[in-house]
């Protein structure tokens, strides 16, 4: 197990300047590791970051059966699929706990129907930013013939009927990402024909239906959201290199604004990225493509005293202003002149971060009203998911505690930019995104010490059979 930062004394006031690496999406890399378990023969990844979701994975597949070799220096894993219901029993109370270390094994649900027979998903959360259930995906693992044999205070218990599983057509009330990747991982070897409608197409769910495709999987992409996929009896195994993490280049590009810097971040792809640059560029950032990544620069490096400019935007799904590119560039917001309206979409609760914003002196106004867009899903229900930023405000250091992976990357970038002296906690949350996430800021000129780290605990008993996590879905944090 890996010993993370836990928390930090950060120095801030100096502006980010340097280069950081981005490899592949943890948004796609967690589950092209999945999608290997459908596999008859090793799969191949490439491009592999060294996180805790790829480490939580990797243990809760080996304790299933199958083998991981993960070479991290050149980010490549390796995976041999084989698994069996036997080991799986075996192990079944640590599999329980490592269930709930992470939101990304429920997607093993239906690989596992399919190869065991059994999946079993306990009662647990996410990150604190909004309502995360699991309807949809225990809706479309019945429409596939799932059977609930057990459901108490502690979990579900899945079985596949002896006619195994089956196509089925379902319809998303929301284009959710979780759900979206649970019918493909799941509708792949079912029998027949699975329509999705209202199906999410973010860059990420491309790449796994690319890495299906490879295994032997047959799914079409239509213009209207729907996808159809032709189950198969057998998969193979894969070699795949992982798109880029948008996600982690958007952070390091707001994190240059916020603190008046100039970052070129290795491995950043433009394609991916157009509706956060369109926004960047209108803040009054400058950024340059090249074949190798993005150089993102404050107006200041090259304009002593320019400003940055205040925007108005909305979050939205692909190919929308991804919600979790919101929060980092909210702490940039803070320093730019004038009022910012932001308007979430996605997640009801996702402005909890910026409380640890006002203590640091940002004038933030959330408000239950759809304000700097067209009227969305949460209008009339009382959540605060718009944000009135006016700036600039100068921002003084605090102690403040890391609520969830993003947020916490925005508390980072947020004290890094403030004057004095910030202590943050809960730090090895933000080693679930950000690889090598130390030696990056180092690499920044970031002002820094590490006051303690948090070894990855080893599991304890905890009843199960075959357990995974819940993830709500909407979009992917």
């Amino acid at each position: 197990m890996t010993e993370n930062i836990s928390k930090l004394r950060i120095e801030g006031g100096t502006p980010l300047v340097g280069e950081v690496h981005v490899r592949g999406a943890k948004n796609l890399v967690p589950k092209a590791m999945v999608a290997a378990l459908h596999g008859s023969t090793p799969s191949t990844l490439r491009n592999v970051p060294d996180l805790s979701d790829v480490e939580i994975v990797t243990t809760l597949v080996e304790l299933h059966g199958a083998k991981v070799d993960y070479d991290r220096d050149a980010g490549v894993l390796t995976l041999n699929p084989a698994q069996d219901a036997t080991t799986a029993a075996k192990n079944a109370e640590e599999i329980q706990l490592f269930g709930g270390n992470s939101r990304i094994p429920i997607l093993m649900v239906g690989p596992l129907l399919h190869t065991l027979g059994t999946a079993r998903i306990p009662n647990l959360g996410g990150c604190k930013i909004g309502d995360r259930p699991i309807d949809y995906h225990m809706a479309a693992l019945r429409k596939f013939g799932a059977v609930v044999e057990k459901d108490d205070e502690t979990g579900t218990t899945l079985i596949v009927p002896e006619e195994g599983l089956k196509g089925a057509e379902i319809v998303l009330n929301y284009p959710s990402v979780g759900a979206t990747e649970q019918v493909l991982l799941t509708g792949v070897r079912a029998k027949g024909k699975t329509i999705l409608r209202n199906a999410a197409i973010e860059p990420e769910i491309i790449d796994l239906i690319a890495v299906l495709q490879k295994m032997g999987a047959i799914i079409f992409i239509n213009e209207d959201r729907t996808i159809v996929i032709e189950g198969v009896d057998e998969l193979t195994g894969y070699d795949h290199t992982s798109l880029p993490d948008r996600n982690e280049s958007a952070s390091w590009a707001s994190a240059a604004l916020a603190t008046g810097g100039d970052i070129f971040v290795r491995g950043a792809d433009q394609k991916d990225m157009t509706a956060f640059l369109n926004q960047f560029r209108k803040m009054g950032g400058l950024y340059e493509v090249t074949a190798e990544g993005i150089r993102f620069t404050h107006p200041a490096q090259h304009t002593p005293g320019a400003q940055l400019k205040p925007i108005v935007f909305e979050t939205n799904v692909h190919p929308g202003f991804m919600t979790d590119w919101q929060q980092p560039l909210v702490v940039a917001l803070t320093q730019a002149k004038g009022a910012s309206i932001v308007h979430e979409t996605v997640y009801e609760e996702r402005f909890g971060f910026t409380n640890a914003l006002k203590q640091m002196g940002a004038d933030i106004v959330v408000m239950r009203d759809c304000v700097g867009g067209a009227p969305c899903r949460f209008e009339g229900k009382g959540y605060g998911h718009s944000a009135i930023i006016s700036g600039p405000t100068p921002l003084t250091g605090a102690d403040i505690e890391v609520p969830d992976l993003r947020g916490g990357f925005s508390h980072i970038i947020a004290a890094l930019a403030a004057k004095g002296t910030s202590h943050v906690s809960g730090v090895e949350l933000i080693a679930r995104g950000y690889e090598n996430f130390e030696e990056k800021l180092k690499s920044l000129g970031a002002n820094f010490e590490v006051l303690a780290r948090k070894a990855s605990k080893a599991p304890k008993p905890d009843a199960a059979i075959v357990v995974v996590e819940p993830e709500e879905v909407e979009v992917q944090d």
